[in-house]
């Protein structure tokens, strides 16, 4: 109620939650009266922030021109789309006078526009209902923060004349993410006190049920929207539904450790354990490496695997080798030389990484003191060294450079996945340039011949391979090379080597991968509402598709006894995308209305296909659908409304034949005139003219028949009486004989 101080008085009908199901068109009408002395111009709109709510009304904005105490009613259409989302959209409507009532003004009003799911019942008078607090909507969810829970207050209204029990449950949820309280005293609302295990209201009353809503910790992260439904002891029928829209935010939170198995080494290698513990609640995939943190790197590395996947608040295990050398860098005297390395990670999807990652040191030990004899023997063999050395450099050729991995990334693509290529080249110093060459044939047979891809290493390591191919010492690798190709089939990568001295291929190696195609959709359900039809009936379809996402097209057929099949219905995954429930496995389409074929019996298939030239996957009813003619039949064939067979009729009476017949295919018959409408109506007039026998014959496409007649008289009018008899001097020359009547007077 506005104060009576305001020169605005505002009504608002209707004045609370304005329910609506996908569809509908509803209807908000404001009344704004001036109640001062003076004239005013007062806009009535929605605020800006009610996005959604102005694309569903027709008009988000009207002005008006009052005079004193003069008013006017608006009205505000909202058109609720066929596949708007269920949930409370909150908006505000503002009456304004910034010119004429700058202080008084704006007045806003929080309204709500609740949009109930398509299965809720239509709620009359008496039904209870009952809302969420907070509520939520699809652009408005509630989010969830971390180790807390969120309190909903379920509000629900007995609006009967009887005492009812109320039980609230969510069906989409599993029972720990959720806990449902119910009122233990009459303190807590109006209701009678029942235990813990439901809510039970007096007539015409409120009650507060309380859900709190708490995931569990193994929960991904993402937008979900469980549905919550509450019972009706007096009406078990009634579907009362409403959805919660909350949204689990992504947590980054990733543990690495290093433990040491054996990092103390003379001629083996350091052994280590890479722990990772996920603490998020996303999958993370990760690519394992080291990195040194000396100057020079002074060890090969193999992590087993290179690649992990951990599952949120799971761990996983990878071994680390780190192998030194070369063996003359090994230390003659003192402790040891250390050699220092970190832990190198890369997130394939680019989430956030652990600022700092565990570090580690392998202890190359010192040579033994009994080794000094062989050192003195290598000094002595020096000067054969330094002969060696100069054949070595001056006359020896420089080793070629070797390929020692050439791999995938993966070994399981699926269409849509890119592959990658790793490989690892020694002695990479001598390569003049490098050749990638793809040959590949997809799974509908078409070769596939893409230009070789070289890298020229005259002038160092190319530009383009900056960004994969890391230089260690004599070693080249390369990781994550980028081909392009995502077409399912099988494909051919051809590695070559060319060396500086000479022009020709000096190494080459070859690998096969091979990309699946992505699962076809399948029909994993099909089904009538039932067995047998009259012709004319409408058929409801039922059925469910796996893997929608590659579905194109759905067709149903009709199969007769004598084997002839037709199609009588052809969807679109448009069509069906507006008319069905889809989520990311399962398509589901209920009660498609579908015409009946001709009568017979049929068997019916549904077929659904997923990509151009390969055959649908099919889906026939067993049991055979029987479709029965429509019966012929004249409903009715009246003369002036009488349905009397023989019939006598006045001269000059109007003649009225009106006549209705149904049946498959009809043809009908007027004797004698000629051919009518299935339903309609003759005016005549009794006279000469008129038949005595009018036939009524229909006859339908299968060649049954049926009629219905009438026999009609036309009674003859009596002869006057001349004047001349009524005169008392008038003496007949011949004794009078009246006539006969005519039949029927």
């Amino acid at each position: 109620m506005q104060n009576k101080s305001n020169p605005l008085s505002v009504i608002i009908d209707p004045p609370g939650v304005q329910p609506a199901m996908p569809g509908d068109t509803v209807e908000l009408y404001v009344v704004v009266t001036n109640q001062s002395k003076q004239g005013a111009v007062i806009d009535v709109f929605f605020d800006e922030a009610s996005e959604t709510l102005h694309q569903w009304s027709n008009s988000s904005r009207e002005s008006l021109a009052l005079g004193p105490q003069q008013s006017s009613e608006l009205t505000f259409q909202f058109n609720i789309p066929v596949d708007a989302l269920a949930g409370t959209y909150d908006y505000t409507l503002v009456i304004d006078a910034p010119e004429h009532f700058p202080e008084d003004t704006p007045i806003q009003y929080p309204r709500q526009l609740k949009v109930m799911l398509k299965e809720h019942t239509v709620v009359r008078v008496n039904d209870p209902t009952f809302s969420l607090k907070p509520a939520t909507n699809p652009s408005n969810p509630a989010i969830f923060k971390p180790k807390e829970s969120l309190q909903i207050e379920v509000m629900v209204d007995n609006r009967s004349n009887r005492v009812d029990r109320f039980r609230l449950v969510c069906p989409d949820l599993e029972d720990d993410w959720f806990t449902i309280r119910y009122p233990n005293t009459g303190v807590e609302g109006p209701g009678v006190l029942t235990g813990t295990s439901g809510l039970e209201l007096n007539p015409n009353t409120r009650g507060r049920i309380l859900l709190e809503l708490k995931p569990p910790a193994d929960a991904f992260a993402g937008s979900y929207s469980p549905t919550v439904r509450l019972y009706s002891a007096n009406s078990p029928d009634l579907v009362l539904l409403d959805l919660v829209y909350i949204q689990i935010p992504p947590i980054y939170l990733l543990d690495v450790e290093l433990h040491i198995l054996r990092e103390k080494v003379s001629n083996t290698f350091g052994l280590y354990e890479i722990k990772f513990t996920n603490r998020s609640n996303m999958p993370r995939d990760l690519k394992l490496s080291i990195k040194s943190r000396d100057e020079e790197q002074l060890y090969k590395y193999e992590c087993d695997p290179r690649r992990v996947r951990v599952l949120p608040n799971k761990s996983t295990k990878a071994n680390l080798i780190v192998k030194p050398g070369p063996w003359w860098r090994r230390p003659l005297f003192g402790s040891g030389l250390s050699l220092n390395f970190e832990v190198a990670l890369q997130d394939k999807y680019e989430y956030p990484l652990p600022e700092k990652l565990p570090e580690g040191t392998l202890l190359w030990k010192s040579r033994p003191w009994w080794q000094i004899v062989p050192f003195i023997l290598t000094l002595l063999g020096c000067v054969v060294g330094i002969v060696f050395l100069i054949w070595l450099v001056f006359l020896k050729p420089p080793a070629p450079p070797q390929l020692v991995a050439f791999s995938p990334d993966s070994i399981n693509y699926i269409e849509g996945d890119e592959i990658r290529l790793d490989w690892q080249i020694r002695n990479f110093q001598q390569i003049s340039k490098l050749e990638i060459d793809n040959q590949g044939q997809t799974n509908n047979q078409s070769q596939i011949s893409s230009p070789p891809q070289i890298f020229d290493f005259s002038k160092g390591i190319p530009d383009k391979l900056n960004k994969v191919c890391q230089a260690q010492v004599k070693f080249l690798t390369c990781s994550n090379y980028n081909t392009g190709v995502t077409q399912p089939g099988n494909y051919t990568f051809t590695l070559k080597l060319y060396t500086k001295r000479q022009n020709k291929a000096s190494y080459t190696q070859s690998i096969t991968v091979k990309i699946n195609e992505k699962p076809a959709a399948q029909v994993a359900s099909f089904q009538l509402n039932q067995n047998q039809y009259t012709s004319g009936d409408t058929m409801l379809l039922s059925w469910t598709i796996q893997n929608p996402a590659q579905l194109t097209q759905l067709k149903v057929t009709g199969k007769t006894d004598s084997g002839t099949e037709n199609v009588l219905a052809t969807y679109t995954s448009a069509q069906l995308k507006k008319s069905c429930q889809l989520t990311t496995q399962l398509l589901t389409c209920k009660n498609i209305s579908l015409s009946t074929p001709d009568p017979g019996k049929y068997t019916f298939t549904l077929q659904a296909f997923s990509q151009p030239g390969k055959p649908p996957n099919s889906f026939p009813i067993d049991s055979t659908i029987n479709i029965v003619a429509k019966p012929l039949e004249i409903i009715s064939f009246t003369l002036n409304g009488s349905q009397e067979p023989n019939i006598v009729l006045q001269p000059n009476e109007p003649v009225v034949l009106k006549w209705k017949v149904e049946g498959e295919g009809i043809s009908v018959q007027l004797t004698p005139f000629g051919t009518v409408d299935p339903s309609g109506s003759l005016n005549l007039v009794a006279n000469e003219a008129l038949p005595t026998t009018i036939q009524l014959t229909a006859t339908d496409k299968f060649g049954h028949s049926d009629s219905k007649g009438f026999s009609v008289k036309v009674s003859t009018p009596t002869p006057p009486v001349p004047n001349s008899l009524s005169s008392p001097n008038f003496v007949p020359s011949v004794p009078f004989m009246p006539s006969p009547r005519p039949n029927g007077f």
